[in-house]
């Protein structure tokens, strides 16, 4: 008798989905330099100059956070797997803390220069949400309408 719970799949056509999904980071990031202009001027149009000043920190410490964890993740996998250019395991600490730090410096600086600015500063911080967001929606349409 047949097991119908596993369907056939096409070789050509898992490997075209498997490069698909692996873009997934990469166009994320790219989504986060589309986004971040655009959401800026729409803060500075409605909310003011220093709300959007605020903002676009926000969104630079949400990239550079972003690039960071992708590296403090690949470290920690190269350093699981026993990766031959594996990075040391207090580098890997020191750089995931960091980026705790850096956003704390950042919000007490944008706090104590102008107040206005910290509700943009903690906005900017979702530019990741909306990107993936955006890859999510993306990601759909290729199901759907391309098969992917």
């Amino acid at each position: 008798m047949p097991d119908s719970a596993q369907p056939e799949v096409d070789p050509a056509q898992a490997a075209a989905a498997e490069h698909f999904y692996s873009g997934a980071l990469h166009r994320i990031r790219s989504l986060m330099a589309v986004l971040a202009p655009i959401l800026v001027a729409a803060a500075w149009w409605k909310f003011g100059l220093r709300p959007a000043v605020g903002f676009a920190s926000g969104c630079a410490i949400a990239y550079v956070n972003f690039h960071w964890l992708k590296r403090v993740i690949t470290g920690f996998v190269d350093r699981a797997t026993g990766a031959a250019a594996s990075q040391s395991g207090q580098g890997i600490i020191f750089r995931f803390l960091l980026r705790y730090v850096l956003m704390a410096v950042g919000a007490y600086v944008i706090l104590t220069v102008s107040p206005a600015s910290l509700n943009g500063l903690l906005a900017g911080l979702f530019l990741p949400v909306a990107a993936i967001a955006c890859e999510a929606v993306y990601e759909l349409y290729a199901a759907v309408v391309r098969g992917v």
